[in-house]
């Protein structure tokens, strides 16, 4: 049997569950975990109590961020798993390749143009590998859409319709984390929309060229909720009388999970977990709209809309042939609040083809199992299991990363500016 493959972990919020968990129960035969790598040693320890209670494994060991290099010296790992803040990836990504390891990186790669330029930069310089993890490719109506479109089903496409709409429970959750300053973020075009622009170039086979976008702060935030008439706020929900009854507030003291990675390790950082949606200090949008031409000439037009009754998304293909129309509804969820395989899981799906001269037909899809419409198990078992052979290319790499983020931040800079931004402007690609 070959050796095991050694990953240390960065960052052991929200996300990191997601890759600890498949190692320990899953993959443990050809994976193992040495480490966890965060700011807060009561978050690490709860990391641990999960390995050990939940999920069988054996607790490994911590290391603060100062110690990062001390530990890939010690623990010398193959690869780095990154799921800390984003704003923080480029950071570790760059100094690990530098320290000769792999990386495995939780989307967005990083969050502006400087730090996509330095990564870019550090895989050239290098040679290392730098995975995302855009589990979406992997769900089996995302695949049967790009499978669709290669089989010429519709002809070139032409132009892309695509709408998302987050609920107010997922939507507003983001509006309550460190995702609210862009800063930390990138805000959702970036954070979020990667996923999104991600499928897009997946889907068409092709790379964003131009771009623009409108955005805006619309619904959450204290001076939308006082023009709408609120008259009673709070800075957190926990232990605040008056987020009683408040469908926006998260009440940490209510969820054991939350509680634990959370609430009882705010005293380390200071970090809130449960920050009011109508506060103060929101400095991200939440309503925006994208246009985008493609190298291959494709128009995207783009909408994510976080404060919507139903969590979702409708997707439109136009072609020289004729039109793919999709639209998946998820079930709603809060991140680190319940059961992983509801992050993302379907609700229900429908995928029709239009042809140009032809009757229009359903398209039937398998049904997949896990968290984001089934996505998830096929990337673990692509990153830590044995991968197969691929026909759709679904594994990303950081110049998938790149080019997915680039569109939210040359959208992010259109929205400052009011100017359509070149893409080609804000960084430059290795070979």
């Amino acid at each position: 049997m070959s050796r095991k493959k050694r990953y240390v972990l960065v960052g052991s919020g929200g996300r990191a569950e997601f890759f600890y968990a498949a190692i320990a129960k899953d993959y443990n035969e050809t994976s193992e975990l040495t480490a966890f790598c965060d700011m807060n040693q009561t978050r690490m320890d709860y990391a641990n109590k999960r390995l050990t209670e939940q999920h069988g494994y054996h607790a490994v060991n911590t290391y603060k961020p100062h110690q990062f290099d001390e530990m890939i010296e010690k623990e010398k790992p193959d690869a780095v798993i990154v799921t800390s803040v984003d704003r923080t990836h480029h950071t570790y990504i760059i100094r690990a390749m530098e320290l000769g390891c792999d990386v495995i990186t939780e989307k967005p790669m990083t969050v502006d143009e400087k730090k996509c330029q330095e990564i870019l930069d550090a895989v050239d310089r290098t040679r290392r590998n730098v995975r995302v993890t855009f589990n979406y490719r992997y769900a089996p109506h995302h695949t049967k859409a790009r499978e669709l479109i290669m089989d010429g089903v519709i002809g070139q496409v032409t132009s892309v319709h695509f709408e998302w709409l987050l609920n107010t429970q997922h939507g507003a959750d983001y509006f309550r984390r460190w995702h609210r300053d862009k800063r930390n973020s990138g805000g959702l075009l970036v954070h979020k929309s990667t996923h999104h622009f991600d499928l897009v170039n997946f889907w068409i086979g092709s790379q964003p060229e131009t771009v623009f976008a409108f955005g805006d702060l619309l619904f959450y935030g204290r001076e939308n909720a006082e023009q709408r008439g609120v008259t009673e706020f709070y800075d957190r929900a926990t232990w605040h009388p008056n987020a009683k009854g408040d469908p926006f507030a998260l009440h940490l003291d209510e969820n054991e999970h939350l509680k634990a990675m959370y609430l009882d390790a705010e005293h380390e950082d200071g970090y809130r977990r449960d920050q009011s949606v109508f506060g103060d200090g929101i400095n991200i949008e939440d309503t925006m709209g994208v246009m985008v031409r493609y190298k291959n000439n494709a128009i995207l037009t783009y909408s994510l809309n976080a404060y919507m009754p139903w969590e979702g998304y409708q997707i439109a293909f136009n072609g020289t042939k004729g039109r793919i129309e999709m639209k998946i509804v998820e079930k709603s969820y809060v991140n680190s609040g319940g059961d992983k395989a509801l992050e993302g899981a379907l609700q229900n799906k429908s995928i029709h083809v239009f042809p140009m001269f032809g009757a229009p037909y359903e398209v039937e899809v398998e049904e997949g199992v896990g968290g984001h419409g089934g996505g998830d198990p096929v990337l673990l078992n692509d990153i830590f299991g044995v991968p197969v052979e691929d026909k759709f290319n679904r594994a990303a790499d950081h110049t998938d990363g790149a080019r997915s983020i680039l569109t939210g931040i040359a959208a992010n800079k259109a929205i400052r500016t009011g100017q359509p931004v070149q893409v080609a402007d804000l960084v430059k690609f290795h070979g």
